[in-house]
């Protein structure tokens, strides 16, 4: 049985720990295994019920003044716009086709996992693809919220995780975890991945870091932090497989895609011409730099600009904190390559905050501080930035007039 893990500041969930403990038995023993996971997944969702309400209550809360100042309805608003569309053609149309200013191989700039769930699920249930692709994000949304919570849980205990999970919920951004676009699905993968790797369900990782990197670009940041800690585990004799597994698994889904946009280009760099087509390409910072300094140079700054700028800062100093703080070794390697992609990209400044969505692990040296203050404090700061996050979403779909 795993032992009660304390947090970097001590706090311990003894109520969680046994329930984390890695199940890895022979075939006789598989029946009770599995009723022993149930039983344990059941109580794991009962400690997180909370969490998971307050998430959804300040999720709706943060959708309600975009639909409330809007003609439009909410399918449309948060599905048929942007990136949402371009995955809507693809689960309906496939990736065949060109772009007027992209050309050739344009939509293999987007990774091929939420489209075919949409094209999935419009197959398998009365669904049209709109709200098949908005109901799949918003579940998401939810599996992701949990697996927050999870992470937060084992690392701090419950008071820490709850405060986590909402803060997920109020970023700035967050508004995106309520459309039809991939960051709720990619969070989702990316933190069961790593509460897999802290618990020590090593197939379960390197298969969950596979599909996140079928899923975004930066998924190749969730193999990393499954392949490090992967590495780390197989300096113990005698060679241990099951991480050994997960080390090779972690990193098929990016590599795949990559080589097959490569394939069907008919050259290696395939998938970057594609992405550099569209303006992305990696310049190691100085896109990023350039439009911070503009930013500062002229007298008025639109309010994405600014609130993107601050989110980019605040995420640099809570990543040093983390790294003072000690927190595990996964969430470190997950969220500064996370980062270092984020930053060290050109292109598309108004989307970096939501890029940073999947960098949860950062909100945790707040979470923590939070959860040890008293409720009125914790409420106090939290229901403001969940209202503050409703009017920026807002401001995000009805007036930026781009991306999130």
């Amino acid at each position: 049985m795993a032992q009660p893990q304390a947090g970097p500041r001590g706090e311990v969930d003894t109520a969680a720990a046994g329930a984390d403990a890695p199940l890895w038995l022979p075939a006789s023993g598989r029946r009770p295994a599995r009723r022993r996971a149930a039983g344990q997944a059941a109580a794991a969702l009962a400690r997180a019920r909370p969490a998971l309400l307050a998430y959804a209550a300040v999720r709706t809360l943060g959708l309600a003044p975009a639909l409330a100042r809007t003609d439009r309805s909410a399918l449309d608003l948060l599905a048929g716009r942007w990136d949402s569309a371009w995955y809507l053609l693809i689960a309906e149309q496939g990736y065949a086709g060109s772009c007027p200013a992209q050309g050739e191989l344009c939509r293999y700039a987007f990774f091929p996992l939420y489209p075919v769930l949409i094209r999935t699920a419009a197959v398998l249930t009365p669904l049209p693809a709109p709200w098949a692709a908005l109901l799949l994000s918003l579940t998401a949304s939810g599996v992701a919220a949990w697996g927050v919570y999870a992470v937060a849980e084992r690392c701090a205990g419950r008071r820490t995780a709850f405060v986590a999970t909402v803060l997920w919920g109020v970023l700035p951004h967050a508004v995106v975890e309520s459309m039809a676009y991939t960051e709720s699905l990619f969070t989702a993968l990316a933190a069961w991945a790593l509460y897999a790797v802290l618990t020590g369900r090593w197939p379960a990782a390197g298969a969950l870091a596979c599909l996140a990197g079928l899923t975004r670009p930066t998924g190749i940041a969730v193999a990393a932090a499954v392949g490090v800690s992967a590495l780390l585990a197989l300096r113990a004799r005698p060679l241990p497989r099951r991480p050994a597994l997960a080390l090779a698994l972690a990193p098929l889904g990016w590599l795949g895609w990559v080589a097959w946009t490569g394939v069907r280009a008919g050259r290696w760099d395939g998938y970057f011409l594609v992405q550099r087509r569209w303006g992305s390409f990696v310049d190691g910072g100085a896109y990023t730099w350039d439009r911070l300094g503009r930013l500062f140079a002229r007298p008025e700054t639109p309010l994405s600009a600014a609130a993107v700028a601050a989110v980019l800062a605040g995420a640099a100093v809570l990543l040093v904190v983390c790294v003072l703080q000690r927190w595990p070794l996964p969430l470190l390697v997950h969220s500064g390559l996370t980062l270092l992609i984020t930053v060290g990209g050109a292109g598309y400044f108004h989307s970096k905050g939501r890029f940073l969505l999947p960098a949860f692990a950062l909100l945790l040296p707040v979470a923590a501080a939070l959860g040890r203050a008293r409720p009125g404090v914790r409420w106090a700061v939290l229901l403001p930035a969940a209202v503050v996050s409703g009017l920026f979403g807002g401001h995000l779909l009805l007036v930026a007039g781009h991306s999130p």
